[in-house]
């Protein structure tokens, strides 16, 4: 049976280990966005050895693209709906391994590297998509904004959170990936299907 977690950033290693696959997790404190240019141009200054305008270690990532407003100089959140992960892929497990413990916000599960790569350090929650005003609401301010040149969706935005979720741990640091164990019950069924044919 799932269980309801409320987890605070920064994230202890302790922390990240306890959580499980299935738990329902609520985050408050903060994250920031990162989407594909965010994660190329981290992993540009990494190899260079130049400072970051945030720090991966004990942070949590959400993979968004937020709709902004900026009212009297301050910028509001409009909507902060996840996107798609999958497409994180090939850079996430280069940062992963520069991190003491991290997570990740975003929608449609990540890849068996991703899986290892979080392995004792990590966990990725599943955020449903389309909730971008739900998301916004949990979002009380915008602490900051970096890397804006790659435009709006892509940019970092640091989003102090209350309870945003709820979430779904849908790969643990224990290696348990909900999206691994469902592709492997599909095939499973569609064999059983096709020798019935």
């Amino acid at each position: 049976m799932a269980r309801i977690r409320e987890i605070k950033t920064p994230l202890e290693r302790d922390e990240v280990l306890k959580l499980e696959a299935r738990d329902v997790v609520y985050v408050s404190g903060e994250i920031f966005t990162a989407r594909d240019k965010a994660h190329m141009r981290a992993l540009d200054y990494i190899r260079q050895r130049k400072e970051l305008p945030i720090n991966f270690n004990g942070c949590i990532i959400y993979h968004c693209g937020p709709l902004m407003r900026k009212i009297n100089e301050e910028w509001r959140v409009i909507s902060a709906g996840p996107t798609t992960s999958a497409r994180m892929n090939k850079t996430l497990p280069s940062i992963v391994k520069n991190v003491e413990c991290i997570g990740v916000i975003g929608k449609g599960g990540m890849d068996e590297g991703v899986v290892g790569a979080l392995k004792g350090r990590g966990f990725y929650l599943a955020y449903t998509g389309g909730a971008g005003a739900l998301a916004a609401n949990a979002i009380k301010k915008v602490r900051g904004l970096y890397w804006e040149d790659l435009g709006m969706a892509e940019a970092i935005w640091v989003f102090e959170v209350e309870k945003f979720g709820p979430c779904i741990v849908g790969i643990d640091a224990h290696g348990k990936s909900l999206y691994a164990e469902i592709q492997r019950k599909v095939e499973e069924n569609y064999r059983k299907i096709i020798s019935k044919l």
